[in-house]
């Protein structure tokens, strides 16, 4: 088996660091209401032709569940809701998070939100985002007029 290279490592690590930050920023900005019990992990990544963003939300009805773009922010709302216990059932473990949570993640390149396409299959929820051109940081000449 492959083992993993310490820079794959330390941006698993960094990314992990910074998304803890970036929702308990989120948290005190809300005043509270935000997270809940469990968190949904997400992945962000770019090709040439657009930015995704992969939430792993398992378990969780799409009837519970949405989406928004609040300036640079995708936020993903929902809740993961805990099944009723058999009667007389007695656990030994419960570990599965469950709750309402509020996850979000801040895009960085110019896409157009507006045609974003989704698709949530084996409990993962799947955003495009169609890539447009970055007009920032181009130089743009301006035309100057004559005074006479």
């Amino acid at each position: 088996m492959a083992s993993i290279g310490p820079f794959v490592e330390i941006s698993r690590i960094q990314s992990e660091i910074n998304r803890l930050f970036d929702n308990l920023l989120e948290l005190k900005q809300s005043g509270g209401e935000a997270g809940g019990e469990w968190l949904p992990n997400a992945d962000v990544y770019e090709t040439d032709e657009e930015l995704v963003v992969k939430f792993e939300v398992p378990g969780v009805a799409l009837k519970d569940v949405s989406l928004a773009i609040n300036g640079n922010n995708l936020i993903l709302r929902g809740e993961k809701r805990r099944a009723e216990p058999a009667k007389a059932a007695k656990y030994h473990c419960m570990e599965r998070g469950f709750g309402k949570f509020k996850r979000v993640v801040h895009i960085s390149s110019p896409v157009n939100t507006h045609k974003a396409r989704t698709e949530l299959s084996e409990g993962v929820l799947k955003v495009c985002f169609p890539k447009v051109p970055d007009k920032r940081g181009e130089e743009v000449p301006i035309r100057i007029g004559d005074r006479s």
